[in-house]
């Protein structure tokens, strides 16, 4: 079974997500962004959200980390929880 290790920023509404892509885009720290943004509470360690499985994150969230590039930031993503910007850190 595929392992994969991702971090996420998850914010309530798009345009804050697009404005931390943004950031991201202009060379802000993935990590910062997280602790200082993010409502999950993931945010304390930089939005590192460890090695999960399939099937452990919503839908919309694990199409991004098992099928997109790997260390490319991704999104908005959003799901029922807000908007996500995910980045897969490595895919097994």
């Amino acid at each position: 079974m595929p392992l994969a290790c991702a971090r996420h920023i998850l914010v309530k509404t798009k345009e804050q997500a697009d404005t931390l892509k943004q950031q991201l885009a202009n060379g802000s720290d993935f990590a910062t962004l997280a602790k200082k943004h993010s409502t999950c509470s993931s945010a304390k360690s930089g939005g590192d959200l460890g090695e999960f499985a399939p099937g452990k994150m919503v839908k919309a969230f694990d199409d991004v980390v098992f099928k997109k590039p790997v260390l490319t930031v991704h999104g908005p993503v959003k799901t029922k929880f807000g908007y996500h910007l995910i980045q897969t850190i490595y895919r097994t």
